[in-house]
């Protein structure tokens, strides 16, 4: 598919609609400045129509009627579709969010096709429970769909945070309406559009686009919404929860940010290693990853040398064209967060931290928005740069000299999402790892994952978790069924 005909109307009760008021917002690529297509800008009476398809939908079983082993054949035949249009798929996530288009194949497509098949695999295997009661009763535990949920992602994995939490919500039963970031729209549309193809009923899955006061908001604050899942900002996590309070007190299950700690112990078994990791993972996805390890602490007595082999590193993640197969290092989103992560540079250097590598914007002939990969030296805690999510290709390295120091310094934040500890010592791996505050510790590897492992944080890094079997736990209710018998035998 090419620039010029990406689809940008709303997925609504099965059909492609334009906005009520006929409002519509460019779709700008980052790759070099131009307008992709024109999308929906929904607002509040849009939202109501999804709201009311998806509520026709639950109410009369189309889906949460149907026997989880025929969910399953549906779920597993779009994510057959995702991988059949892969190619379509990643170009659509590049242009439009800028990230490389290799790891948009490599990954995200095969991440989301995988979560949605495994989920899918996942539901006619979870079964119901029968309480330890007296024999003059019977007690059944059984879970159901909590209803209508609704679901806002971010713009940085587009396509792998919705399926994250549409595949465990479809896969229980519940009817689904997902706002995706007006930044990166066109993925969760064409999914949706797939969706359909591959048998979710119309009305199931609905798609309304726009801007978060006008379409999120309205979501978050729907009174016939059961349950609102969200991943973004800290800032934005807070006004949710404030939100579903303020309406039906829906559950409100937030996925924030993070200021990830990645710990390099002078016995680290594998230096180099431990280098690729910590650079390959702040630069991955222009270091727009809420999880990224951007606070690096090295033991004082090696630092030197990391330092020396990590910008040797450096040029290797040079941004590129993320259209072309060789690149690894894109285009930040857009012209804003280029803006805000090239402040946080400033606020670096204006600070005192020793700026080593990068620090400019690049690629300024392209239209783009694209930053070189940053790396300061002589961090403070203090620091902004070591305080606050930079959502960049920024990386603030953190001296520390024992264990008890560093687990202090790492755990003076206010997130807590993941953290990585580097040392050959098992007694120390485990003693940092315990008392670390985060929702994965990492340990001798950064980033390593699996779909069958929780995903979510500590502190202001929200509330609940994505994947595993535990994200069941957000979409279903837990119902008692208490049967007296009168005459036992």
């Amino acid at each position: 598919m090419t620039p010029g005909n990406y689809d940008g109307r709303a997925l609504i009760n099965g059909k492609r609609v334009g906005a009520a008021d006929g409002q519509l917002f460019d779709c700008i690529s980052p790759v070099d400045g131009k307008v992709l297509t024109q999308v929906a800008r929904c607002g509040a009476a849009d939202v109501d129509a999804a709201v009311s398809a998806a509520r026709a939908a639950f109410d009369d079983g189309r889906w949460s009627g149907m026997a989880p082993a025929q969910r399953k054949r549906v779920m597993i035949r779009f994510a057959d579709l995702l991988l059949q249009h892969g190619d379509e798929l990643a170009m659509t996530e590049t242009l439009d969010m800028g990230k490389p288009v290799k790891y948009a194949r490599g990954v995200d497509v095969n991440s989301a096709a995988n979560c949605i098949r495994w989920y899918g695999e996942a539901v006619d295997k979870i079964y119901d429970e029968i309480a330890p009661t007296p024999r003059t009763a019977l007690a059944l535990i059984t879970r159901e769909p909590v209803g209508v949920v609704g679901v806002i992602v971010p713009w940085n994995y587009p396509m792998i945070m919705a399926s994250w939490k549409i595949a465990p919500a479809l896969a229980a039963g519940n009817s689904v309406v997902l706002k995706p970031s007006e930044k990166s729209p066109l993925t969760a549309l064409r999914m949706a559009d797939l969706a359909l193809e591959a048998g979710i009923p119309e009305g199931v899955l609905n798609v309304v686009t726009g801007y978060g006061p006008e379409a999120g908001s309205p979501l978050a604050l729907h009174m016939d919404v059961d349950c609102i899942a969200f991943t973004g900002s800290t800032r934005v996590g807070k006004q949710i929860h404030v939100m579903a309070g303020q309406s039906n007190l829906k559950r409100a299950w937030t996925e924030l940010g993070g200021k990830s700690p990645n710990i390099v112990f002078a016995d680290c078994p594998d230096l180099d290693k431990a280098v690729e990791a910590a650079v390959g993972s702040i630069f991955f996805n222009q270091g727009e990853s809420c999880n990224a390890p951007s606070r690096l602490f090295v033991e004082a007595s090696i630092k030197e040398r990391f330092l020396e082999k990590a910008l040797k590193l450096v040029p290797g993640y040079m941004p590129a064209n993320p259209t072309l197969p060789t690149t690894v290092m894109g285009a930040v989103v857009d012209k804003i967060q280029m803006n805000t992560v090239l402040r946080y540079i400033e606020s670096g250097k204006s600070e005192g931290a020793k700026l080593i590598a990068g620090g400019e914007q690049a690629l300024l002939e392209t239209g783009g928005c694209y930053v070189q990969p940053t790396i300061f030296d002589g961090v403070t805690p203090e620091m902004t740069i070591a305080r606050e999510e930079i959502f960049g290709p920024v990386l603030s390295v953190l001296s520390f000299t024992d264990a008890s120091d560093v687990v202090r310094q790492a755990n003076a934040s206010v997130y807590g999402l993941q953290a990585g500890v580097w040392t050959s010592d098992i007694n120390k791996a485990h003693g940092v790892a315990r008392a670390l505050r985060a929702g994965t510790v990492h340990v001798n590897q950064y980033d390593e994952d699996d779909i069958t492992v929780p995903f979510g944080g500590f502190k202001q890094s929200g509330v609940g978790r994505d994947k595993s079997l535990h994200a069941f736990d957000k979409y279903t209710e837990t119902k008692t069924t208490w049967i007296r018998i009168d005459s036992p035998v």
